[in-house]
């Protein structure tokens, strides 16, 4: 039943709205707001995946 809605990475809650992912070394990570991507990126960074980091960099070039 639960196989449509996926549960946020950092609090649990219920995603709903689309685009809060990042790209870790243990997979795709999915957040309900920016706010829950933002804190888990923060603790993890580490394992944070920087590809949008890199895209922002070449396009500056």
């Amino acid at each position: 039943m639960d196989e449509n809605k996926k549960s946020c990475d950092l609090c649990g809650l219920a995603v709903e709205v689309e685009g809060f992912e990042l790209k870790t070394l243990e997979g795709d990570k999915r957040f309900c707001c920016e706010g829950c991507k933002g804190i888990y990126q923060m603790l993890h960074e580490a394992q944070v995946l920087q590809e949008e980091a890199d895209d922002s960099k070449s396009t500056t070039s």
